[in-house]
Formats: C-alpha cells, sequence, structure tokens
C-alpha cells in the first residue's frame, strides 16, 4: 500500500497550473483519508480521471469491500475531475454523490474510472464507474460538484 505512483497528467493541465508553485500529483490526490485506503490515482484529466484502490484492508465485517471505500474511491476521482474542469481559479465541492453497489469482492484491486457527465460553469457531474480486476461493474455512482471561485491561497 506504500507503493508511490506519479500521477498522469496531459500537458495542456500541466501547462495551465505551471508557475503557482503547486504539487499536481498532491493538489489532485485522495488525501490522507486515500493515502490511508491505498487509493492511487494513475491518470487525471478533466476528461477521465482512473484511479484504484485495494480491497484488503478496505472490507466490512463480512469481509467484502465496503461500500464507503467504493464511494471514497468514487468521490475522490470525479472531484478530480471536477477540480481539473474548474481550473486553478475554482474549487469543486461535492454536493451529492449516488452509489449503486453491484456485486461483493474480498480481495484484489478494484479500478474506477470517471467520466463528464455535465461540464458546466457552476456544477460539474461525474459518473463513476467501478470494476473489478475481471472488468465486472462493482459500482456504479454518479458525484456532482459544485464549482466556486477559489479563495486567495486556496491551493496551498
Amino acid at each position: 500500500m506504500g507503493e508511490q505512483t506519479t500521477t498522469r497528467f496531459p500537458q495542456e493541465i500541466i501547462d495551465q497550473w505551471a508557475g503557482l508553485g503547486i504539487d499536481l500529483p498532491t493538489l489532485f490526490s485522495a488525501g490522507h483519508l486515500g493515502e490511508r485506503m491505498g487509493l492511487t490515482i494513475l491518470e487525471a484529466s478533466p476528461e477521465k480521471v482512473v484511479g484504484t484502490l485495494p480491497v484488503e484492508g478496505n472490507t466490512q465485517p463480512y469481509g467484502l469491500l465496503h461500500g464507503g471505500a467504493s464511494a471514497v474511491l468514487a468521490e475522490t476521482l470525479g472531484s478530480v475531475g471536477a477540480m481539473l474542469h474548474g481550473g486553478p481559479g475554482r474549487i469543486a465541492v461535492g454536493v451529492d454523490l449516488n452509489c449503486t453497489h453491484h456485486r461483493g469482492l474480498r480481495s484484489g484491486t478494484v479500478t474506477g474510472t470517471a467520466t463528464p457527465l455535465h461540464r458546466g460553469r457552476s456544477t460539474a457531474t461525474y459518473e463513476i464507474a467501478v470494476t473489478d480486476e475481471q472488468g465486472r461493474r462493482v459500482c456504479s455512482a454518479r458525484l456532482t460538484c459544485l464549482l466556486r471561485d477559489a479563495p486567495e491561497n486556496a491551493h496551498g
């Protein structure tokens, strides 16, 4: 779980945020909660955010992947997409998260892929598909974020 991975950002995102003195992989990460859970963001753009989460260590008492773990993965990926869509002058705040859990897992890694359903000036909505290692859908989620003007020093 302590393995370091670098998030892949498209060049236009790197250029957009250049010169602001911001560590993009840290800003667009799962934060302390995601770190404790072993969540890794592999690629991030406004069009698609992909991340993984181990099942082990993120289970409920029956030994199955906890629904809240899938929700953390979904909210993280959707929020990163919304933040990238908003750009450096905006912040994204989650206001609605819906998760439907389709199957239980006892081991392995799940992969979440967030893609936009709506990207407006004041809100962004992402659909997040969480799949197992065989590509079977584990959870379908939808996240809507409010996009607000960033307060001064909001990004560090």
